[in-house]
């Protein structure tokens, strides 16, 4: 499930700030991480941003997503 609303790299660093200073606990959590993120999103927007993430993490930590398979290579055999 995509959202509908753009990411960029920094709002979601902003994003990942807000969730560690506004908890679970805090009222009006969502409208106080949607002010630190900027960029005009909404309450609504982290929200939805939020359970995308909860998500993503339940299927990482269900063994649903496979490792990348990334090509190995050992860059001290030529002395670097």
């Amino acid at each position: 499930m995509a959202s509908s609303v753009s990411w960029t790299a920094t709002e979601d660093k902003k994003f990942e700030r807000a969730l560690a200073i506004h908890d679970q606990d805090t009222p009006d959590r969502w409208e106080k991480v949607a002010a630190m993120v900027g960029g005009g999103k909404s309450a609504a927007d982290v929200k939805r941003h939020y359970d995308l993430l909860i998500e993503d993490v339940q299927r990482i930590e269900s063994g649903n997503v496979p490792f990348p398979n990334y090509r190995t290579t050992n860059r001290y055999a030529n002395g670097f």
